[in-house]
């Protein structure tokens, strides 16, 4: 039978102390974000997905939580602000980002004037990855350039139109609702374009009217802030 090798109690314990730093050094470097949804599917779906592309190292390092309210534009602040409230709560820390992800609509203009004007005056911030009208703009910008208002009953029209020219086909038919939407747009779209084009339509105004700003969407900034988490990390992992 071989001998046992017996290590110094002290040893042990400068170990498990050494452990306990790097779990303590670990959780206190780690990103916690919470995407709060006006949307129960569409836009809760396009965030899944985005999240499941990140790398693996990212979601170690940054806890994303993503939850569809199907609150209104004119509540989804408040709800937010629970949900922030319920999130810390359940990691026993503060959340770093709230995100809210909401639309205008036929909402009322004071109603979405006011939601973004909330978050933008809460204390935790409450950023607003808004669109005027419909969240399906985000989509059409991977395409191409849109700058003038389009009702929301021909998003579908819109869509099915970029996705079949790119795919070179006549069959694919928008659903609200689709679960692959993000992977639809990375395969036939360009993520890069639909930032650029969302600046483009930002720079256009220069007021807090954003009801008036259409069309325009800030998804644009979730999703640098979500990119530059990847570009952070592929960095560290290159010295």
């Amino acid at each position: 039978m071989a001998n046992r090798i017996k290590i110094d109690n002290a040893i042990l314990k400068r170990r498990a102390r050494a452990e306990k730093k790097r779990k303590t050094e670990f959780k206190s470097k780690r990103k916690f974000y919470l995407i709060v949804c006006e949307g129960k599917k569409t836009e809760p779906n396009y965030f899944e997905s985005l999240k499941k592309s990140l790398p693996k190292g990212v979601l170690e390092l940054t806890n994303i939580d993503i939850d569809g309210t199907g609150k209104n534009t004119l509540s989804i602040i408040e709800e937010a602000k629970i949900l922030r409230k319920k999130y810390k709560e359940k990691y026993l820390r503060k959340i770093d980002n709230v995100w809210a992800i909401f639309d205008k609509d036929s909402f009322p203009s004071k109603n979405f004037n006011n939601a973004i004007n909330k978050g933008e005056n809460s204390r935790p911030k409450i950023h607003c990855a808004w669109t005027n009208e419909a969240f399906e703009l985000w989509y059409l910008l991977h395409f191409n350039y849109y700058n003038t208002g389009i009702p929301r009953e021909q998003y579908q029209k819109l869509i099915e139109k970029e996705i079949n020219k790119a795919a070179k086909t006549t069959d694919f038919k928008y659903e609200k609702n689709a679960a692959e939407m993000f992977s639809l747009l990375k395969k036939f779209g360009n993520q890069g374009n639909a930032i650029n084009n969302a600046k483009k339509l930002e720079e256009r105004y220069h007021d807090k009217s954003y009801a008036n700003h259409n069309p325009c969407t800030m998804v644009h900034k979730l999703i640098d802030e979500l990119n530059d988490l990847t570009e952070k990390y592929v960095a560290q992992q290159q010295v």
